[in-house]
Formats: structure tokens, C-alpha cells, sequence
């Protein structure tokens, strides 16, 4: 271990200034993404301005993206600076099997809360899908006034609304998330045995298959036949695919990271936490694919008809 006197398996970390510095950048990042989209300033106007005014039209007026991007520069820096001290430690032999444990139940459990956040995702879908008939007036008197703007729910996906067919771009890009599921698993598979040739020639096709995953689903939606703010359809849609897409260019970076670390000489047959903690990560995504493409591509198409 590092230090001679530890008479345990555990590792207590030292003092370290990231916890508080992720906080920041996270209240930061908070209060630029409340300054990008509504505003915490009006615009001042006339020939002279004060000081005070010429930094609330710069900073804090609507569509001013200069504080969300200082909140990124600080988690962005937090991550680096974070996840080195972890490799840090490995190094200097903290990261005893006990350790690791600890660091693999970690993980579970990030991915489980993962997987309840794309649960709600699913829910809003299915709940708007199954039961729009209810909000068009099924089940309450539809000759109300309160109720006369309800009749936009008796179809779903609303009129106007063109759907993706899902046997074209959505299918192609399900094979290449297939495909890139096998390839890291490979790379998974010959580190443990400490090929080191094997892991990265799997690495370098499963960081490929996630940028061209990525590349195609921004040409779908640039050939979208309908908007996030047209309809709740539109809503539902791109919150839960573009939260994936978010989650695939994660796991690339993921990949990628450790992809460096294996050309660097890093990780081995024995220890490689992050690595295995990216391809659950990969896995993760790969499934949650899966279920969009069954129910919010190839469902509305088969069974709805659209």
C-alpha cells in the first residue's frame, strides 16, 4: 500500500479541494443556464450606460451564454483534476481489492439512478401516447369551455406531426450501437488477459462507431418533420433521444480517455476500474437504445399507424 503504517484495506483520501470546487461550478453553471434561457437582467439602452449596466447587457441578459460557459470551464477542470487524483492513487497502490469493490458498487449505482432518470423519460412517453384519448374529453364533459382546446389530443402523434421511419437512419444507427456494443467487449475481454493490441484496436472501433452514432442522429434531427416546442409529441421525442445522444458523446469520451490511458501504458490485466466502469457504461446506453427504437420509432409506426 502507500503509506507503511495503514494497518487496513481501506483508503482514506486526503484533504482535496474538488468537492467545493465542483459546487461552484455547478451554482455557476446553474445561474448561466437560468441567464441563457430567460434572462436575470433587462437590456439597458441609451447613449450612456453605466459600468454596472455595459456588464448586465454583456453577462446577464437573455441569450448571454458567457456565465454557463465559465460553470462548464469549472466542472470541466473539477473532472480533470478529480479523476487524476483518483489514477493518483491507483498508482500508489490505494486502490486495494477492497477499494475496488467499493468503486464498482459506486458505479452500479450511478447507472441504476441513470436508468430511473430514462424512466421517466419513458413514462411521460407512454403516459401521453396511451392516454391522450382521456385529454381529448373521454372521461369529462367536452362540451365544457375550460375543455374546448382539448380536441388536439384525440390522436397522438398530433396532426401535422411527420414520425421517422424507423427501418431507415434510427435502424442503421441501432446496428452501429450494436456492432460498437461488441467491439468494447472485445477490447473488455482482451485486457483481462492483458492484450494489450487487442483492447486498443477494440477501443479504436468502438470510439469510432460512437462519433458516427452521433454524427448521424444530428443529421436526423436537422430532417426532423416537426420541433421540440410544436407539440408535446416533439417535447417528449427530443428530450429522450437527445438525452441519449448526450449520454453516447459521454461514453465516447469515456472510451476515448481510457483509450488514452491504454496508449499511454496504463491500466492492466489486473487493474482496469475505468475501463470497466466505461464499458458498463456503454452497455447502459446501448440498451436504452434499444428501448427507444422499439417504442418511440418503430411502435408509432407499426402500431399507430405514423
Amino acid at each position: 500500500m502507500a503509506h507503511a503504517e495503514v494497518k487496513h484495506d481501506y483508503h482514506l483520501v486526503n484533504p482535496s479541494p474538488w468537492p467545493l470546487l465542483a459546487s461552484i461550478g455547478l451554482f455557476v453553471l446553474a445561474i448561466g443556464a437560468v441567464t441563457f434561457m430567460k434572462g436575470l437582467a433587462t437590456e439597458v439602452t441609451g447613449d450612456e450606460i453605466s459600468l454596472f449596466g455595459y456588464l448586465g447587457n454583456t453577462f446577464f441578459t437573455e441569450g448571454k451564454i458567457w456565465i454557463m460557459l465559465l460553470g462548464f470551464l469549472i466542472i470541466a477542470w473539477v473532472m480533470f483534476g478529480w479523476w487524476g487524483d483518483v489514477i493518483k492513487e491507483s498508482r500508489a497502490g490505494d486502490h486495494t481489492p477492497v477499494v475496488q469493490i467499493g468503486l464498482r458498487y459506486g458505479m452500479i449505482l450511478f447507472i441504476a439512478s441513470e436508468v430511473m432518470f430514462f424512466v421517466a423519460w419513458f413514462w411521460s412517453f407512454f403516459e401521453l401516447a396511451i392516454f391522450h384519448g382521456a385529454r381529448a374529453g373521454g372521461t369529462w364533459d367536452s362540451a365544457n369551455p375550460l375543455y374546448e382546446n382539448l380536441s388536439a389530443w384525440a390522436n397522438w402523434p398530433p396532426p401535422g406531426v411527420e414520425t421517422f421511419d424507423p427501418f431507415h437512419l434510427p435502424l442503421i444507427n441501432t446496428l452501429i450501437l450494436l456492432l460498437s456494443g461488441t467491439t468494447v467487449t472485445w477490447a473488455h475481454h482482451a485486457i483481462q488477459h492483458g492484450d494489450r493490441e487487442g483492447t486498443r484496436n477494440g477501443l479504436v472501433i468502438t470510439v469510432l462507431l460512437g462519433f458516427i452514432f452521433s454524427l448521424l442522429q444530428a443529421y436526423e434531427y436537422s430532417t426532423a418533420g416537426f420541433s421540440f416546442s410544436g407539440s408535446l409529441y416533439g417535447a417528449s421525442f427530443f428530450m429522450a433521444t437527445g438525452f441519449h445522444g448526450a449520454h453516447v458523446i459521454i461514453g465516447t469520451i469515456f472510451l476515448f480517455v481510457c483509450l488514452l490511458r491504454i496508449l499511454g501504458g496504463g491500466m492492466s490485466a489486473k487493474k482496469h476500474i475505468g475501463f470497466e466502469a466505461a464499458a458498463w457504461y456503454w452497455h447502459f446506453v446501448d440498451v436504452v437504445w434499444l428501448f427507444l427504437f422499439a417504442f418511440v420509432y418503430v411502435t408509432p409506426k407499426l402500431v399507430l399507424g405514423h
